[in-house]
């Protein structure tokens, strides 16, 4: 490979990072994630430190993804790991769904007026039902 084409590619690299980093921050941004999780803690006066471990935990775990980092961990750890990613993967989605504000819709949708409750705690009792079969049994 020529000189060119490894500046080439490097540049290529480098835009669809920035890319993609910029829309994981708009997400985040468009979805009020940080503010929202402040307003539910009563933490208003940790919101700059609720956007650095936001910011370092995306750098840490992209440089651990680049550089491929094997660490062979004891499964307490780990599954506190699972357990915080679990919770932040929610918090986008449960952002995302009060953004767009779809549970309203589907129950409307399913007949469902006057149980959103119950629909609500069919979606998590399921997620979580799935998450442990994945996680326990390997399915």
């Amino acid at each position: 490979m020529s000189i060119i084409q490894v500046m080439l590619v490097v540049l290529v690299g480098l835009g669809w990072g920035v890319a993609v980093g910029s829309g994981f921050v708009a997400f985040i941004t468009v979805l009020d994630i940080v503010p929202r999780l402040t307003q539910l803690t009563n933490a208003h006066q940790h919101i700059r430190k609720l956007e650095w471990a936001l910011v370092s935990g995306a750098l840490f775990f992209t440089l651990i993804d680049f550089y491929q980092i094997k660490t062979s961990l004891p499964v307490l750890v780990t599954s506190v790991y699972g357990l915080l990613a679990g919770v932040f993967v929610g918090t986008l989605a449960a952002g995302l769904t009060e953004a767009l504000n779809v549970f309203p819709i589907i129950a409307k949708r399913l007949h469902m007026d006057g149980s959103l409750l119950y629909l609500l705690m069919a979606m998590v009792f399921g997620k979580i039902t799935g998450s442990l079969l994945q996680w326990l049994l390997h399915l």
